[in-house]
């Protein structure tokens, strides 16, 4: 991730000039976010695609609409000072700690399987 976070603030800062303010990219995030669900409830759920919109790969189509997710929460991250590596380790450490059992049991969950 550390690598993810300097790539991201290197083309900032030679391609694109300087970040958008925090609340910009907020936003920005917001309608990231928009256009990943937008995706996924014509691909996965039940909601038709306009006639002549159906991209030749789907899987391409979601892809792409994540990683504008994952560049804009980069910039989000960087330009406030977080360090997304270390984030994620406390993340992960709470979930192998409090969480480790807790959906063992979650009958909504093992009926999949």
């Amino acid at each position: 991730m550390k690598e993810l976070q300097k790539q991201v603030d290197d083309w900032i800062n030679t391609i694109w000039v300087t970040y958008f303010d925090e609340m910009t990219n907020c936003a920005q995030l917001t309608e990231e976010v928009w256009e990943v669900a937008r995706v996924m409830v014509r691909e996965y759920g039940e909601q038709s695609r306009k006639k002549g919109k159906k991209p030749e790969d789907p899987t391409q189509e979601l892809g792409d609409e994540l990683a504008d997710v994952l560049f804009v929460l980069t910039c989000i991250a960087n330009q406030t000072w977080v360090d997304l590596e270390a984030a994620w380790q406390r993340w992960m450490d709470k979930r192998n700690g409090r969480d480790k059992d807790r959906h063992k049991d979650n009958e909504k969950l093992t009926s999949k399987l």
